[in-house]
């Protein structure tokens, strides 16, 4: 990782602005870090239930479909890079304080079922290799350990989380040499893998529900956009890394999901929580059964620890901004935000119970589209407003130089004009973006209805702080 340029010191009383220290290499590796984690183990076989041994063709859907919100992303990044994503475009199109509000409440719902989905992957099948006990116990004492790592500290819970990350990696590569052997060595059904068999449902519902539940797998793209702040240059890099990070994790996707169906019966993937452990399990390839399961087990882990970090965080900065009832912005003597943990947790720990895996899944997928909806007519909002002056080391050095930000380097931004504006994503891309988010977050998906309940009490704990917090604030006013 490189530094970036010193700049001056801020006056006093004034914020001191984040590091810009984040290059591009490390930017890739954040998204690809990101996106890996427990869907891909645990959510394989379900999404086989919905479309048969084809299972990569709601993968690639999938990644196609991420692809046109991640062009919005690019393009707002590169007129905003500053930290906030989401609800800093929500703001900035809109400039309505509720829709603001609203939009970074569903982000953070999403980290806390996510979260929750993950704890119930944990109490599955990985689980079950060392010790059989009840599915929701284990879940919450899986989501009490995730709040035990999150009070001690950030700078502790960054470290586990790296740690995490490479590891569930290797266990991907592993799936990854498994395949690669059974199809030089001829074993498998490659056929199961061109086999889309929806049941009862249309084909078109099928690939749609199938979609649904990949998405799952891909989330955590989006995340990357509140480093924009810290990264040296933003337009110039943020796109190649969450392009470059969508097509990485792609890759392996496809084909973890195709030595799935190449390996193991869709009959078998469909019932199992721990679909990768099959193919382990029968590959001619040996590599211990309880070793993968442990792997899968960090993997669930990791998704879970980020997933509660963030929820927290944004819990804490709504509070500090006086958004939400202040006693949420309450820190521990670690100086960590314990009432907001406590809050997030809460609800984790609620939500455990109300669904299982695939459910709980589907609401993270749910509540993340109805974002990425908003990001998409966001963009096309904006189009007009030309955004912020600076955007990278070399632009933000040359502004603290005490020249009102004329200095060399960002006289040499206004004189190439567009050219420092970075990425702007086709006009039809945000277009299909927000009707394609709008469609998989409708009932065409067959999603059950469970799901759209328990999104709708999510949103409603959100408009019920909102109210509070107004009531609190004419009060103290």
């Amino acid at each position: 990782m490189s530094t970036a340029p010193p700049t001056s010191e801020p006056a006093a009383g004034e914020d001191a602005p984040l590091a810009r220290t984040v290059g591009r290499k490390v930017l890739l590796l954040f998204v690809v870090g990101d996106i890996l984690g427990a869907g891909i183990y645990s959510l394989t076989g379900k999404v086989a239930g919905e479309v048969g041994g084809a299972i990569w063709v709601p993968f690639l859907v999938a990644f196609g479909l991420a692809a046109l919100t991640a062009a919005s992303y690019v393009e707002l990044v590169g007129k905003y890079p500053r930290a906030a994503g989401a609800a800093l475009y929500a703001h900035k199109a809109f400039d309505n304080p509720f829709v603001t509000f609203m939009v970074a409440f569903t982000v953070m719902m999403s980290g806390v079922t996510s979260a929750a989905a993950a704890a119930r992957a944990f109490g599955g099948d990985y689980l079950a290799e060392f010790v059989s006990v009840p599915t929701l116990v284990a879940a919450y004492a899986f989501l009490a350990l995730v709040a035990v790592v999150n009070l001690i500290g950030i700078s502790e819970s960054m470290r586990v989380n790296v740690v995490l990350t490479v590891i569930e990696a290797s266990g991907l590569l592993v799936i990854i040499a498994i395949g690669v052997w059974a199809v030089v060595t001829g074993d498998g059904e490659p056929s199961r893998a061109l086999d889309l068999d929806p049941g009862d449902a249309s084909v078109w519902t099928a690939v749609l529900g199938g979609t649904a539940l990949a998405f799952y797998a891909l989330l955590g793209f989006e995340d990357s956009v509140n480093l924009a702040e810290e990264c040296q240059e933003p337009r110039r890099d943020f796109g190649r890394a969450l392009f470059g990070g969508l097509a990485i994790t792609g890759v392996v996707y496809l084909a973890v999901a195709f030595t799935s169906s190449l390996l193991v019966d869709t009959a078998t993937l469909r019932e199992s929580t721990g679909p990768l452990l099959e193919v382990v399990k029968v590959a001619g390839l040996a590599f211990p059964p309880s070793l993968f399961a442990l792997i899968a087990l960090f993997a669930v882990g990791n998704t879970a620890l980020i997933n509660m970090i963030m929820a927290s965080r944004l819990v804490y900065g709504m509070a500090r901004e006086g958004i939400v009832p202040p006693v949420l912005g309450r820190v521990s003597r670690r100086r960590t935000p314990s009432v907001a943990i406590a809050f997030t947790i809460a609800i984790a720990l609620t939500l455990v119970s109300t669904g299982d895996l695939a459910g709980l899944a589907d609401t993270t997928v749910l509540l993340l589209l109805l974002v990425f909806a908003v990001v998409n007519v966001a963009v096309l909002v904006l189009r007009r407003d030309p955004g912020d002056a600076t955007g990278d080391a070399r632009a933000d050095a040359g502004a603290d130089l005490g020249d009102g930000g004329d200095g060399p380097a960002a006289s040499g931004d206004a004189a190439r004009g567009g050219a420092r504006r970075g990425f702007r994503a086709p006009t039809w891309a945000p277009v299909l973006g927000a009707v394609v988010s709008l469609t998989l977050a409708s009932p065409l998906t067959g999603r059950e209805d469970a799901v759209y309940v328990r999104a709708a009490l999510l949103l409603g704990i959100g408009v019920v702080l909102y109210a509070v917090n107004r009531v609190l604030v004419r009060r103290a006013g």
